[in-house]
């Protein structure tokens, strides 16, 4: 092995954490200078993270650290929230952390109060996640080659292999994908003709089909790109939330503008779909070898993970029960970055997935 991680916790957080989960992550993976080390903390180090890089530079005996503080962490082996916790990945043999160049993937991070839509859709094809809780808040750091980068966004390419990304979005459709026959702004007006909100509450269980009981917090818009047959079954469409149901005027209110000649369709999250969906967008990477990836990143929103599967995290477990033996870091975040549909997306609720393999 040339990539391992580790994950260490303790009642207080202090700089040590960051270096012994290096330590420790470098005598998994039985090398003594790795070429750039992931280390993600939690917001316990959030205000000052940079004493923890420093002793996690010094005991890799590398330049190249990057990552960022987040509410949670985890590994292949457990995840954390709420308690003081430093999550380390030692990159070695072929593969690096450098400057992004040419068309190479860029692995992203941001800070929340840093995120600039007109950054994200620029610089090349991203994937990646944003720092912080799920409201947006509080002093989260983002830091490469050791130091916390004032901008709060990270940009470098992860080179020596081949990238394997998917998405899951983790939400049941609650209707077939119909055309959008009216909309202003934000606002949906019309589905294949009929009122948005009346199209929407049918799908609805009896008991939340009046406007003031409609669960707006779990209901999405689903949004088809590419050729519409096998588009839900092949996870080629955008999620909005639903941001309100306003009985004056039938209307549905989300979180984006969509085309006026979109196809789209109503969807809820639900735990159930959440694992069905992070199980088949494995097999979809991976339907064409046998072989497992060397290691994975992965940037799960803080809406997944034990806040959606009641305390358990679902889509780890189906990571381990694919890829017993496969590195992997990630962190629960307020956002998540994937080139989807010829351009780089800010997601919500879903799960993004970097496999990282040998080159052939």
């Amino acid at each position: 092995m040339t990539v391992a991680t580790a994950l260490v916790k303790a009642p207080s957080a202090h700089p040590d954490m960051a270096a012994d989960a290096v330590r420790i992550a470098l005598d998994k993976a039985g090398i003594d200078h790795p070429h750039g080390v992931l280390l993600y903390l939690t917001a316990d180090f959030a205000r000052d993270p940079q004493p923890a890089i420093t002793a996690a530079a010094r005991a890799a005996n590398c330049l190249q650290v990057v990552g960022c503080t987040a509410s949670g962490l985890f590994t292949e082996d457990e995840w954390v929230l709420d308690t003081p916790a430093a999550a380390a990945m030692v990159l070695g043999g072929e593969f690096r952390l450098e400057p992004p160049r040419g068309d190479e993937p860029v692995f992203t991070l941001s800070a929340p109060s840093a995120l600039d839509w007109n950054w994200l859709t620029q610089g090349g094809e991203r994937y990646g996640g944003v720092s912080g809780d799920a409201t947006g808040q509080g002093p989260y750091s983002v830091w490469n080659a050791c130091r916390v980068r004032q901008d709060g966004h990270s940009e470098l390419a992860l080179s020596g292999g081949q990238l394997r990304l998917g998405v899951s979005h983790g939400a049941h459709p609650l209707s077939a994908p119909a055309p959008l026959t009216g909309v202003d702004g934000h606002d949906i007006h019309t589905v294949d003709g009929e009122a948005a909100l009346t199209s929407l509450l049918r799908e609805l269980p009896p008991d939340h089909r009046a406007p003031e009981r409609v669960p707006t917090h779990l209901l999405m818009l689903g949004v088809i790109y590419g050729p519409p047959p096998g588009a839900v079954a092949e996870g080629r469409y955008h999620l909005l939330p639903v941001l309100s149901a306003n009985a004056d005027d039938r209307s549905v209110t989300v979180a984006a503008q969509v085309p006026a000649d979109a196809l789209v369709f109503w969807a809820v999250r639900q735990p159930q779909a959440a694992e069905q969906d992070m199980r088949a967008m494995v097999e979809r990477l991976t339907a064409d070898t046998l072989d497992d990836p060397r290691f994975a990143l992965m940037f799960p929103c803080m809406g997944r993970g034990p806040y959606l599967y009641g305390g358990e995290d679902r889509d780890i477990l189906q990571f381990t029960r694919r890829f017993p033996d496969t590195p992997l870091i990630g962190f629960y975040g307020n956002g998540e970055i994937a080139h989807l549909d010829g351009a780089n997306r800010l997601l919500q609720y879903c799960t993004v997935l970097a496999l990282y393999y040998d080159h052939a």
